[in-house]
């Protein structure tokens, strides 16, 4: 006999909590928490087939999940405190719970978070975590503070999980270390948190690259009512990538391919060294790839020459 809604919650989803800040967690109608000053609150859904491949194990989905939201907390400069869940299954597998469980709670604990509340219902496979965080630091970040000569940072390196997406979807995602590593940075992306902690009152403007690098610092333009200009030929492309992909298609991943849930800010020219010094204990990678410019738009340019990338980055919803 399979297990009810409430025995699912009480197996896979219920344990205490070690925060004093949370007052009441699962099992009532809405979760309790204390918190002083600013909250800030994420969501995001993952739904199968869409932002994941068809029969992906579930601890991938669970870890994916709760790193999407945290990304989201780390360009806003937030520290994450607690989560609720909404799972709609289409059927229940112990095996695969067991296996989301361990995805989500695993990247949890890493980071400190408690999950509190949530909802669990039967449809396709569709996963939405809202993440809150606090405001440990006095400097929240947004999208809209990037000033027309600004320096354009990215962290760690991009392209990686797209490619390595495309790998998995073409089933060769084991064929060699550089394939394996690729994949992974698919499956579990490293979310920026203490990044984004260590970049409040340095960095005017941030935002985290989920859709891809031109289609964000876009959104991060219009935010700040300013241009860009990226230097395609200053992009953090890995070896992996490098190694596996010719140059052309792995920059085309780099400013398009999205996923890659690094951070991507900008700073006065003034800060550079400051950035430096707050980023270096952290073991941070942290890339200048262009400039905020007068005007409105991305501009790429490759060898000193306007380039027009393939893709400009993902969208749920097109122009027809």
């Amino acid at each position: 006999m399979s297990l009810d809604e409430f025995e699912i919650i009480a197996r896979y989803f219920t344990r205490p909590t070690e925060d004093p800040d949370v007052l009441l967690g699962i099992g009532d109608d809405a979760a309790v928490v204390q918190a002083s000053g600013s909250v800030v609150i994420a969501t995001d859904t993952l739904v199968e087939g869409v932002h994941f491949p068809d029969l992906l194990g579930g601890e991938a989905v669970g870890y994916r999940v709760l790193a999407v939201n945290l990304s989201d907390l780390a360009a806003m400069g937030a520290e994450p405190r607690w989560c609720s869940l909404a799972l709609t299954l289409p059927k229940v597998d112990e095996g695969w719970l067991e296996d989301f469980a361990a995805g989500l709670f695993g990247l949890a604990d890493r980071y400190r978070v408690s999950l509190v509340g949530g909802d669990l219902t039967r449809g396709p496979l569709t996963v939405t975590v809202q993440l809150v965080g606090t405001d440990r630091t006095g400097h929240l970040l947004t999208r809209g503070g990037g000033q027309p000569g600004d320096d354009i940072y990215v962290t760690g390196s991009l392209g990686d999980s797209a490619a390595g997406l495309a790998l998995i979807k073409e089933g060769v995602a084991g064929a060699s270390k550089e394939h394996r590593a690729l994949g992974d940075r698919f499956l579990a992306p490293i979310p920026r948190v203490a990044e984004g902690l260590a970049l409040g009152g340095l960095a005017n403007a941030v935002i985290d690259v989920s859709d891809g690098l031109v289609a964000d610092l876009g959104h991060l333009c219009e935010a700040s009512g300013c241009g860009a200009t990226i230097d395609v030929e200053q992009l953090p492309l890995s070896a992996e990538l490098l190694s596996l992909f010719s140059l052309p298609v792995a920059q085309a991943y780099g400013l398009s391919g999205g996923d890659d849930y690094e951070l991507c800010f900008t700073a006065a020219p003034s800060q550079a060294q400051a950035i430096e010094q707050s980023l270096e204990p952290l073991g941070a990678r942290v890339h200048p790839i262009g400039q905020l410019t007068e005007g409105q738009g991305v501009t790429c340019r490759r060898g000193g020459e306007p380039f027009m990338p393939p893709s400009r980055g993902y969208a749920h919803f097109e122009h027809e």
